[in-house]
Formats: structure tokens, C-alpha cells, sequence
């Protein structure tokens, strides 16, 4: 079984293009959807609504700046600042642009930070190479739990 992939995305239109970018890519791993920060937070931790999923973390957290009820920030500071947690690999997944933003993220511990491209064509792109790179080539750190893809007939 594969670490699922957590998105989190209040924007319709960007989730559409994130879910058909991933589904190119051909990853065979579940995509977690969330809508915001709150959820986020609940899922990761394993309360309220998420209370009962199945125990481990996502292969990676895909996670929008500009979200309802917890900002983008907020989750990633609370990610990184519990221990279970602080080897997620989060990529931060935004239209902003602007600095104070980017400066904050890489402060408080974001693995990337990818500004959506406006073009359909390049969105499918980055978003397809993302979702290769951390839920397929990238090696989790020591101690992590790296579950094996299957073995294709």
C-alpha cells in the first residue's frame, strides 16, 4: 500500500487542475482532498472527523497558502513544531508571489515552495513533477516508513 498524497485546496478551479495534473502522472497513490486549514490540522493529527483514519502520514502535504479557518502558514508551523510530524515533507502550493510569504514559509520549514503557473499546460507540468518527485523519487527520512510500490503484472 502507498503513503496517500495530502492535498489541501479551497480553490475549485486549482483543485480540478491539481487532481487531472496528478491523475497524468500516473502515480498510483490515494489523493487526499482537503479545504482547509482546520481540516488539515484535524486530518494530520487524527481528530474530530479524521478521529478513526488509518495511522501514518501522507507520502507528502501539498498545501495551499490562502486557506479558510488555518492559513497555510498556521498548519505548517503546527507541523513542524510537533515532533510526529517534523519530517512531513510539506510543499507549500500558491498563487502568492509576494516575498513576505516566501520568507515565512522557508522560515518556518517548508520542504518547497511552488507558485501555481497561470498556464494550463505548465500547472499540469509542475504539478505532475511534484507529485513524481516526492511520492516516488524522494527517500523519506531514516526511520521513516517508505511503503513499496507493487509490483506491476
Amino acid at each position: 500500500m502507498l503513503k496517500p498524497i495530502l492535498l489541501v485546496e479551497d480553490n475549485p478551479r486549482d483543485l480540478e487542475l491539481t487532481l487531472v495534473a496528478l491523475e497524468r502522472s500516473q502515480l498510483a497513490n490515494e489523493v487526499i482532498v482537503l479545504r482547509d486549514g482546520a481540516e488539515a490540522l484535524d486530518y494530520l493529527f487524527r481528530r474530530g472527523a479524521h478521529a478513526q483514519r488509518v495511522e501514518g502520514h501522507p507520502a507528502v502535504l501539498l498545501l495551499d497558502l490562502k486557506l479558510p479557518k488555518v492559513d497555510g502558514l498556521e498548519v505548517l508551523k503546527a507541523v513542524r513544531e510537533t515532533a510526529q510530524l517534523s519530517s512531513l515533507p510539506v510543499v507549500m502550493l500558491t498563487s502568492s508571489k509576494e516575498e513576505p510569504d516566501l520568507q515565512r514559509a522557508y522560515q518556518l520549514g517548508v520542504n518547497a515552495y511552488v507558485v501555481k503557473p497561470v498556464n494550463f499546460k505548465a500547472f499540469v507540468s509542475a504539478i505532475s513533477d511534484l507529485g513524481v518527485f516526492w511520492a516516488v523519487l524522494n527517500e523519506p527520512p531514516p526511520g521513516s516508513l517508505r511503503l513499496q510500490r507493487p509490483a506491476k503484472p
